[in-house]
């Protein structure tokens, strides 16, 4: 056994760094946000929820979470039910290309869609013509918050899908299930978790992204600016308290995204155990 085990001042010093970066790196910037934020009373923290431009900046980022999120998910789902559960020409090259958001610079997408929907963009003469405005609006916010964000569940279910094996769905086939029958009792219940956990961290990223909606949003205060993009502008203002009240609800909402990440874990190594221990039976 002392072979295999660590001397317990080697694992006091290591967990004692662990605890030192979180303080340092987590903690300490999360009580500086809340206390910046409530520092001139609650009366004043709330009342700079109440702001119409901070109204505006909370909608729009709400009306992005909740169109990029479902589309993400419908895609996820797909792509990975192809990815795994198929074989097919081109399926190295569709993992590839859902890997893609996460190799590229948000800055660099938003740019991407400027080169497309823009004013000299390729489809920009042809949307002016017909009266449609994307760039610097909020379908180009909206946009390139699904770009940014389509990998998250994809992600999640193509390791758990190809876990998973095909045995059970070609069983339901042969009993004479049809597809939609197989995916809706054999296969969804399967993946659950492993989608809502997709679904949390894909509804985190898509509410505070920064780098691809701030290209392409314009920064017009009350009809295009989400809210990191509003913090941004408050801080720049000098505005400390409303820019630290704003970014305590951001905060706020990641520190709830952990917790539901947490739930979502715990059922599953709960639902995992159970089940090893049913085989084991």
């Amino acid at each position: 056994m002392a072979t295999r085990t660590e001397n317990p001042w080697i694992r006091r010093t290591l967990i004692g760094i662990a605890l030192l970066y979180l303080g340092l790196f987590i903690f300490l910037p999360l009580v500086v946000v809340f206390y910046t934020g409530l520092s001139k009373g609650l009366a004043v923290y709330f009342q700079s929820f109440s702001d119409p431009a901070a109204l505006s900046a909370i909608r729009l980022t709400v009306l992005t979470a909740l169109i990029a999120v479902p589309l993400n998910l419908v895609f996820g789902i797909a792509a990975s039910w192809a990815i795994a559960k198929f074989d097919f020409w081109g399926k190295n090259l569709l993992t590839t290309l859902i890997d893609l958001p996460l190799s590229v610079s948000p800055v660099i997408s938003g740019l991407i869609f400027i080169l497309l929907f823009g004013a000299q963009g390729a489809f920009g003469p042809w949307l002016m013509d017909h009266g449609i405005k994307v760039i610097f609006a909020p379908p180009a916010i909206i946009l390139a918050t699904i770009f940014v964000t389509f990998p998250m569940v994809a992600r999640e279910l193509i390791p758990v899908m190809k876990a998973q094996g095909n045995e059970e769905e070609e069983a339901a086939l042969t009993l004479g299930a049809s597809g939609f029958q197989t995916f809706w009792r054999i296969t969804l219940p399967n993946i659950k978790w492993g989608l809502l956990y997709g679904v949390i961290l894909c509804n985190a990223r898509a509410m505070g992204e920064f780098g691809a909606v701030s290209v392409v949003s314009g920064h017009i205060r009350g009809q295009t600016n989400t809210l990191p993009l509003h913090i941004e502008i408050l801080y720049n203002e000098y505005n400390f308290t409303a820019a630290f009240a704003a970014a305590s609800l951001l905060a706020l909402l990641a520190l709830v995204t952990l917790f539901l990440k947490s739930i979502v874990e715990y059922r599953y190594r709960a639902e995992l155990k159970a089940a090893v221990r049913t085989e084991n039976v």
